[in-house]
């Protein structure tokens, strides 16, 4: 009866050796491809540094009146730009200016890269429920693969540095933006789809004209998820070489720094917040601007 009581599983040596033959081929192809790679994410790391030097070497003030200005657009809420403005100024009366505009420029290029790929894809998915049937399990082991696990062949890939924490993060960050497209766009209502048509519109004009402006207070509620997740992700990053606020963070956490953890996660908090508020009072707006166009 002990069989019962044990799992029957591969032969002990037969799992090292395969182990053995997995990691030896990854290895392989690192070794033969990595500097291909490299070359591919060239441009990546490129904007990824201008866009780092421009948060930086920028006087505070305008970065301030930047941010203020943005969030006033996005929101017309007085309340969330002074927010905003007051967040930002207690950061740098703290000294943590300098990592706070790495870590916002880090969110932006995330951002940026995670609509540019996350959008397509998800407009692809809303118009195949079969690419949606391959697609939907890959974002869910996106979304519960331990963060770190992702750290493992970018970094075999590429090494440590800004580039291979950027890809880190953006393939954490990126399945809401694709989940909410694809709900987005096959949410809206087939009554309008009917009249597009009859007007004779093609399926780009409809797509352009009609889906994708109906859809966009739903991709706003997703771009939303991809910023809070790049930010949840900021200080695992920081293990591979991402500088900004992640860095202070796993400093506090080796050395036992009680301050130091508390005020640089305040501040991630803090940025957290003002892209929340922000984000969300713009994709409120659309949802009003859309009811009073289609209402």
């Amino acid at each position: 009866m002990e069989w019962l009581y044990e799992f029957p599983s591969m032969n002990g040596a037969s799992l090292r050796a395969l182990k053995k033959a997995i990691d030896e081929g990854f290895r392989s192809f690192t070794r033969a491809y990595g500097e291909y790679f490299e070359l591919f994410f060239e441009p990546l790391k490129h904007f990824l540094i201008y866009s780092e030097d421009f948060m930086t070497d920028t006087p505070w003030p305008i970065i301030l009146i930047i941010i203020a200005a943005i969030a006033w657009l996005a929101s017309r809420d007085i309340r969330i730009v002074i927010g905003s403005i007051v967040t930002l100024l207690l950061i740098g009366y703290f000294d943590m200016w300098e990592d706070t505009m790495k870590t916002i420029s880090m969110i932006f290029v995330c951002t940026v890269l995670a609509i540019v790929i996350g959008i397509p894809i998800g407009i692809i998915m809303s118009r195949s429920d079969r690419v949606q049937a391959v697609i939907n399990p890959i974002l869910d082991v996106m979304q519960t693969m331990p963060s770190f696990v992702y750290l493992i062949p970018v970094v075999m890939l590429l090494g440590i540095g800004k580039v291979p924490g950027l890809i880190a993060v953006v393939i954490y960050a990126i399945p809401p933006i694709i989940r909410l497209t694809n709900l987005g766009i096959r949410l809206v209502d087939k009554d309008v789809l009917e009249a597009a048509d009859a007007f004779g519109s093609s399926n780009w004009q409809r797509l352009k004209n009609v889906q994708m402006p109906l859809a966009l207070p739903t991709i706003m509620a997703g771009i939303n998820q991809t910023i809070m997740m790049a930010l949840a992700m900021v200080v695992v990053a920081s293990m591979i070489g991402v500088q900004g606020l992640g860095q202070p963070v796993l400093r506090a956490i080796t050395n036992q720094y009680f301050t130091l953890g508390v005020f640089n996660g305040l501040a991630i908090v803090g940025i957290a917040i003002i892209f929340d508020r922000t984000s969300q009072a713009f994709g409120k707006r659309l949802q009003k601007h859309q009811e009073v166009v289609h209402g």
